[in-house]
């Protein structure tokens, strides 16, 4: 009896992978301002494997940083499932969202979003206070990952004193000294010179291939995009396949009062 091949699906992960860390089913984000509905997510369904390193691109206002606020338990959405780590978050309280996102998740930004008036040291500490730990288990987790990163000889240096590409080592040594099981990076070296990009993204390789973190990305550079285990392409909040179509099942649901546009500055 013959068989009928498929081509493979961009949103799945390799047939070998480890369960997954993120798994979105039919996730669709829509925006209401009075009569006006802007749908940003539109049914994305995606799931990512522990340990995996997935970059996703798409030009302005396609739903790149939207599907990152979502999947950082940063913003909801109407429709849809979302598992993260095996727990599912559609309806959890605030306070439980806030700690999953203090004990699962770490996040890079590009505008670095360091305080100003604190040195290395005390914005690296930022996310350890929430989590109450004792100062000596703090201080020895801060001082370990800052030597992780080679930031052990700038620790009392405040943000203005250092360069773009030592801030943003300050952004990730910030992210990881969670022990986050998932990173979300939003255009990580989108404020960099080409020199500290490219060392930016040997770090996240670094980490991804030592730590074994699984990574998100979003980024417009296409070399950097390459070196992701996996990439996608998201385009008016869905996800497209690299090679030209559009996932099967990715439109979403109807829309819930005539046709929604794209918000502007959504992506």
């Amino acid at each position: 009896m013959a068989t009928t091949s498929h081509p493979p699906d961009p949103s799945a992960p390799p047939a070998s992978a480890t369960p997954a860390m993120l798994d979105m089913r039919g996730v669709r984000k829509v925006y209401r301002a009075g009569l006006v509905e802007t749908e940003a997510l539109s049914g994305v369904t995606l799931s990512v494997s522990r340990g995996e390193f997935l970059a996703i691109m798409g030009p302005s206002g396609s739903g790149k940083t939207t599907f990152l606020s979502v999947a950082g338990l940063l913003d909801d959405f109407q429709e849809g499932e979302y598992v993260l780590d095996g727990e599912n978050v559609r309806g959890l309280s605030d306070q439980r969202l806030s700690r999953l996102r203090n004990q699962k998740l770490g996040f890079i930004f590009q505008s670095f979003n360091l305080i100003p008036d604190l040195d290395v040291f005390d914005n690296v500490d930022v996310p350890l206070r929430y989590r109450g730990l004792p100062s000596a288990q703090r201080d020895r987790r801060i001082e370990e990952t800052l030597a992780k990163l080679g930031l052990v000889a700038r620790m009392r240096h405040l943000p203005g004193q250092l360069s773009g590409g030592q801030q943003q080592r300050v952004a990730i040594a910030r992210a990881l000294v969670g022990r986050p099981q998932l990173l979300l990076a939003d255009e990580p070296t989108g404020n960099l010179d080409s020199a500290s990009a490219r060392q930016i993204m040997d770090l996240l390789a670094r980490i991804n291939v030592e730590e074994g973190m699984t990574i998100i990305m979003v980024t417009h550079d296409h070399e950097f995009a390459a070196r992701a285990h996996r990439k996608l392409h998201i385009l008016d909040g869905k996800l497209i396949d690299p090679r030209g179509g559009v996932r099967p099942g990715e439109a979403g649901g109807a829309p819930l009062g005539g046709a929604p546009g794209r918000a502007a500055g959504a992506g």
